[in-house]
């Protein structure tokens, strides 16, 4: 039986990170659940193994807490393990680090996972899929050091403040908009000045319904403190003109300690 923590090596590409010459966050957590899914495909439970019974992973809940990011051209590995198994959720935990250097710690990510069946979205017993093989990699003894994942609230008194229609390269493999094209919308919200002066510390995201293409994405703002900005995501189908809330995201931001972009 293989270990129960997979690593993965990447490196941050130069045109995969910003004008800082740091790892976009969005590429960032890309590489999380390529990460997921080779740990995911190498034991048995993966898309390889699901696609087949029309089934899928989706992505439920997702935190990503960060003290820097890689830099360009820098190698890192993703360590990643499966903390729980609930009926019909995983709890899956992950570490970056650098690579031949694991006390350099960049940061660590939490999620949570729905398995759905494909035909119709519908939530599936993950303990009853491929002989409940996902049963024999649970790990609840390595540690995550960071907080854990936030339901994250915002109230009504959140102003519209940007939309933006979803296109076809916001569309992944489940058929659906991505989970980290959420992420790149909400921070492309803020503006190059404000990047400049603050660096992402937290970011958690709580995904709520599932959009696709075609549909028209708001965003909401509410600022929840001085650090911590919260935003609802809702969409707007061209063929009833519903709105209805696919997510919320918060991000705690901090000031940069220099101005990185000279």
């Amino acid at each position: 039986m293989l270990e129960k923590t997979g690593k993965y090596e990447f490196m941050a590409e130069p045109f995969h990170c910003d004008f800082t010459k740091s790892l976009f966050m969005g590429h960032l957590g890309n590489h999380l659940l390529n990460a997921a899914d080779f740990h995911a495909n190498h034991r048995g439970f993966g898309m390889t193994a699901l696609n087949p019974i029309h089934k899928t992973w989706v992505l439920s809940r997702l935190a990503i807490e960060m003290y820097e990011m890689p830099k360009e051209y820098s190698t890192f590995n993703v360590e990643t393990w499966i903390e729980g198994v609930m009926k019909y959720f995983t709890h899956r935990n992950f570490r970056i680090c650098a690579t031949g250097d694991n006390n350099h710690i960049y940061g660590y990510a939490r999620s949570i996972w729905a398995l759905i069946d494909t035909d119709t979205r519908q939530p599936q017993n993950i303990t009853e899929v491929k002989d409940r093989e996902i049963v024999k990699y649970v790990d609840p003894e390595t540690k995550c050091p960071i907080a854990d994942l936030s339901r994250v609230k915002i109230s009504n008194n959140a102003s519209l403040i940007a939309s933006t229609d979803t296109h076809y390269s916001d569309v992944d493999v489940n058929g659906h908009i991505n989970s980290i094209k959420y992420i790149e919308h909400v921070l492309d919200i803020f503006t190059l000045n404000w990047h400049t002066e603050h660096q992402i510390r937290r970011l958690d995201i709580a995904y709520v319904a599932e959009s696709y293409y075609g549909d028209r994405l708001n965003f909401y703002r509410e600022d929840t403190s001085d650090n911590s900005i919260s935003i609802r995501i809702t969409k707007v189908q061209a063929c009833n003109n519903k709105e209805t809330e696919v997510c919320r995201c918060m991000i705690t931001f901090e000031k940069r300690n220099n101005n990185t972009c000279k």
